[in-house]
C-alpha cells in the first residue's frame, strides 16, 4: 500500500503531459490507485469542478514521482501522504521544498490482519506465528502487496525482527491481496494479509489485526494534503478548499465499500448527498 523506498531522488515523472505552471482557476492533482487516494481525490475533484468552477486534471501514477512532482512544481497537489512515519523518506528529501495544505483524515494505521473467525486464544499477536500449528495452517505465507511499498518493507523488517523463520513474504498487488482474502473468506481459510486503515476489505469482511508488541509495523498515522510551493498565492481558493477537508475514517471506509460494489463515481454522488452540509463548510469556510 503506502510506497517508502529507502531511495527515490533521481525517479523521473511519469511521462505525461503535464504542465508546469498552473493557471489561476485549475488544479494538477496527482494520485496513486489506492482506494482510498481513488475515492478523496475523485471527491475532491467533482467539489472543485461544482462548485468552483475550476478546471481539474487528474494525473495517476506511483507516489514517489508524485513527490517528486510536488517539488518540481509539475503537479499542484497529492492527497496521500502518509505522515509521520510510512513516508518519512520523502518528507526527508523534499519535505522542504513542499507544502501541508491539512490533515485530510486521523487514525489511519498499517497492520497484518486475519479474519475474525480464526481463534484469537490461537493467533492474536504476530508473536503467535511462531507457533508450527500456526505456520502450519498458514503454509508459512504472509499475503503482501507491492514490492515497493512502504508497508512491504516494514513487513520484511517484522519478519526479521519477530524471527519469523520458515514464512515468506507473498509479494503481489493490492488487488491481489484482496483477492487472495475473498478467497480464503469463502473457504473458511486462514490467511495473514498486510493491511492498512481505511480500506473497503474492513467493510467487506469481519478483521482485527494482529497485535504487534515491538511496534515495528508503526502506529497510528495522519493522512496530509500536500501542495507545491506557490500553490496558495496561485490558487488561494482551491488551496483554501483543500485545507478545509476532513473525513471520519468510519465514513470513508463506508464510502470506498460502496464505491468496491459499484462506482468511484456512485460512491461520489452518495457522500456529497448525505453530507452537503459538510460540502459546503469545504467550499465556503462557514458552519451551516
Amino acid at each position: 500500500m503506502k510506497t517508502n523506498p529507502l531511495k527515490f531522488l533521481g525517479t523521473t515523472i511519469v511521462a505525461l503531459a503535464i504542465s508546469t505552471s498552473a493557471a489561476a482557476d485549475s488544479v494538477t492533482i496527482g494520485w496513486t490507485a489506492w482506494s482510498d487516494a481513488e475515492f478523496i481525490t475523485k471527491l475532491t475533484a467533482r467539489v472543485l469542478e461544482e462548485r468552483l468552477d475550476q478546471d481539474v486534471e487528474l494525473i495517476q501514477t506511483d507516489i514517489a514521482p508524485q513527490y517528486q512532482g510536488l517539488s518540481s512544481g509539475d503537479i499542484d497537489v497529492m492527497l496521500m501522504a502518509w505522515l509521520p512515519g510510512t513516508h518519512e523518506d520523502y518528507m526527508d528529501a523534499v519535505g522542504s521544498d513542499i507544502v501541508s495544505l491539512g490533515i485530510l483524515y486521523g487514525y489511519a494505521r498499517l497492520g497484518w490482519a486475519v479474519p475474525t473467525y480464526i481463534p484469537e486464544d490461537q493467533l492474536s499477536s504476530i508473536e503467535d506465528l511462531n507457533n508450527a500449528d500456526v505456520r502450519d495452517q498458514l503454509d508459512g505465507t504472509i499475503t503482501g502487496i507491492d514490492p515497493g511499498a512502504g508497508l512491504t518493507r516494514l513487513s520484511e523488517q517484522a519478519i526479521e525482527d519477530y524471527g519469523l523463520d520458515g514464512y515468506d513474504l507473498q509479494i503481489s498487488s493490492g488487488a491481489g491481496m484482496t483477492a487472495a482474502l475473498a478467497r480464503a473468506v469463502r473457504r473458511d481459510e486462514w490467511i495473514v494479509v498486510t493491511g492498512w486503515s481505511p480500506h473497503w476489505k474492513f467493510g467487506a469482511h469481519d478483521l482485527r489485526y494482529l497485535e504487534d508488541p515491538r511496534g515495528t509495523l508503526g502506529s497510528f498515522e495522519r493522512v496530509h494534503a500536500m501542495a507545491r510551493q506557490g500553490f496558495y498565492q496561485d490558487n488561494p481558493e482551491a488551496a483554501l478548499l483543500i485545507s478545509r477537508i476532513h473525513l471520519d475514517l468510519d465514513a470513508l471506509q463506508d464510502a470506498m465499500f460502496y464505491a468496491q460494489e459499484n462506482s468511484y463515481e456512485e460512491a461520489v454522488d452518495r457522500f456529497m448527498e448525505q453530507h452537503g452540509n459538510l460540502v459546503d463548510y469545504w467550499v465556503t469556510g462557514t458552519i451551516n
